[in-house]
């Protein structure tokens, strides 16, 4: 016997929770066992819904008229794992209306099992509709499957973003043997089919690309920071303190360079970094950077402050104040900049200037391995990035997939 408002409240609470798991992907305070009890409870009220049966499809289908990214990604897992042609069409159609119910629409195919993908990707990387071959070509490269000749073809499809997809994929895929197709697009006019075509030549090991890269992180807001996640993990130590000191001379990249810095990971700049601190709009993210470096967590260490008297971020209460900007930087701890100060007076002589660090040790694969395992998203991430960099014909690491695939994944591969 199905109870109608107990499936309502599983179709809620699937397309909330998603939505908080959407975010903790790539925050800084998530590490992979906390993800993946996240995407637990997503699970466990998609189970709830699947137990309804058609019961259980009604109410995500007719939730699918909120427009909400979360309601996309409910309805959608439902509809493949159906096998109902008619439903995916509907879910298709949803998820295709606006760049939010896409992104509910590609994560929705992250879910999915070996089984169902083989079911559903192959054809839609065929199919006419672009919108259906750009999905497929994110779902192939969420699941680091490579498409093979479709992701070729795609490299000269018509349509801007299906090339731009695909210019990304090859770089996830490790694609070598697309390097001279990325090459014919490093001077596009689109600047999104410039940037990931040097994105993906940079970690395919073309050193070639750089210099586009870096044109990109001193110029373009669009795409900086993802300029700088790769550019200054390839550069030595040298170039990479240049190209933040010219980043830091514009006033609206003064924040990226401390992220930079961590990026770069020389403990050269701690004490600067510590400086930082004592300003209360850069401390937090000048935390992150230090922790990215040293591997220091501010909160369990005891290191952290309190909120500065007088200091406010994010959206005020204010209804005159046109700044609706939230505060990027609330999940970070508050440091304690004469802690953190002791703290490194303390364990300075660990680390040596010139050598890169991530979380404490200087970057290796074993390190790596080890951040991947127990750091925190955004760490998690660096380590996939730089992992990637040192294995040549290695997929980059999805640290956006689903919480338990990772942890199978890891599991089978001890």
């Amino acid at each position: 016997m199905i109870i109608e408002h107990i499936v309502t409240q599983h179709a809620e609470e699937a397309a909330f929770l998603w939505f908080l798991r959407d975010a903790a992907a790539r925050q800084s305070h998530y590490d992979l066992a906390d993800l993946a009890a996240l995407d637990e409870r997503v699970e466990a009220n998609i189970d709830g819904l699947r137990i309804a049966g058609d019961e259980g499809w009604e109410i995500c289908r007719q939730a699918l008229e909120l427009e909400g990214p979360g309601e996309v990604f409910a309805a959608a897992v439902l509809a493949f794992e159906s096998g109902d042609g008619e439903r995916v069409n509907m879910v298709l159609n949803a998820g295709c209306a606006s760049d939010d119910t896409f992104r509910g629409l590609v994560s929705a195919l992250g879910w999915l099992s070996q089984e169902q993908y083989g079911r559903w990707i192959p054809s839609m990387l065929s199919a006419n509709s672009p919108e259906y071959r750009r999905l497929g070509l994110a779902a192939a490269s969420i699941h680091r499957q490579d498409p093979g000749k479709a992701l070729d073809a795609a490299l000269g499809d018509p349509d801007a973003n299906i090339q731009v997809r695909a210019l990304r994929a090859v770089g996830e895929l490790k694609r070598r043997d697309l390097l001279p197709a990325l090459h014919e697009r490093l001077t596009s006019q689109d600047s999104a089919v410039r940037f990931w075509a040097s994105w993906s030549a940079a970690l395919l090991g073309d050193r070639s690309a750089l210099e586009i890269l870096r044109t990109f992180a001193l110029a373009d807001p669009m795409f900086r920071e993802q300029a700088l996640q790769i550019l200054l993990r390839i550069m030595d130590s040298k170039d990479a303190q240049a190209c933040l000191n010219g980043l830091s001379k514009s006033p609206d990249a003064f924040r990226l360079t401390i992220i930079g810095t961590g990026i770069a990971g020389d403990p050269v700049v701690v004490p600067w970094l510590i400086q930082q601190m004592a300003v209360p709009e850069q401390a937090r993210v000048a935390g992150e950077a230090f922790s990215m470096i040293t591997g220091v967590d501010i909160a369990y260490e005891d290191l952290e402050g309190e909120w500065p008297e007088g200091f406010e971020a994010g959206p005020s209460e204010n209804p005159e104040d046109e700044d609706v900007a939230m505060d990027s930087d609330e999940d970070l701890p508050w440091p304690e900049p004469a802690r953190i100060q002791a703290w490194w007076e303390k364990n300075k002589n660990q680390f040596r200037s010139g050598v890169r660090y991530l979380c404490g040790q200087p970057i290796s694969v074993e390190q790596c391995r080890r951040v991947l395992a127990s750091g925190y998203q955004r760490q998690r991430w660096a380590a996939a990035l730089e992992l990637a960099l040192r294995q040549p014909d290695a997929p980059v690491i999805n640290t956006c997939a689903p919480g338990f695939k990772q942890l199978r994944m890891f599991a089978e591969a001890d």
